[in-house]
């Protein structure tokens, strides 16, 4: 599907150059002299390399069609996460480095949204928040005010993220996955 290089966000599937390419920054620039453009930086799916590129403002690009389908998590491996269609029960296995760092979120039976084009998975996408628990976390120091600063935990899945002074060790938060930050107590 053609869009014009203005309509260019962050987390849009292009393809450009016989390769998919993951949007990571897009900024659009005006100069004094000449005519508008958008500067994007892009990640290869298939390679891992990145790329900056210059799109003029009334250039079209190609943007990929994907199709969610939704799944849930089973299990791990050492190389590979599982998961299980609910619908056809269909099982599919995808690479650790694919998922990233948000494999660290995944939980047993958790449903998520698998992104594939042309009938290969791209990406994973998690629900917006999840629940979890706090393994372990630092003293609040007395004194400090409670919007100065925030202090690092570590929770149950293996996260480090940082919470703020009245979380303690056992606490269950939400967690927003597209940021990986704390959102609130539970």
């Amino acid at each position: 599907m053609k869009i014009n290089a203005t309509e260019i966000r962050v987390g849009m599937i292009l393809e450009h150059k016989d390769d998919l390419w993951e949007v990571l920054k897009t900024q659009h620039v005006k100069p004094g002299k000449g005519g508008a453009f958008a500067q994007v930086e892009m990640k290869s799916l298939n390679k891992s390399t990145k790329l900056n590129e210059r799109f003029r403002s009334n250039e079209t690009i190609e943007k990929a069609i994907l199709e969610g389908i939704k799944f849930n998590y089973l299990y791990e491996d050492d190389v590979d996460y599982y998961f299980m269609n609910p619908v056809s029960f269909d099982q599919i296995n995808i690479k650790k480095n694919i998922v990233g760092q948000k494999g660290k979120m995944l939980t047993e039976n958790l449903e998520v949204s698998i992104n594939f084009h042309d009938e290969k998975p791209l990406s994973v996408e998690l629900p917006n928040q999840i629940t979890s628990k706090v393994k372990t976390t630092d003293v609040a120091l007395k004194g400090q005010t409670v919007s100065s600063s925030y202090k690092p935990a570590t929770l149950e899945n293996g996260l480090h993220i940082q919470v703020p002074p009245f979380i303690e060790i056992g606490d269950e938060i939400i967690i927003d996955t597209r940021t990986i930050e704390y959102v609130k107590k539970i």
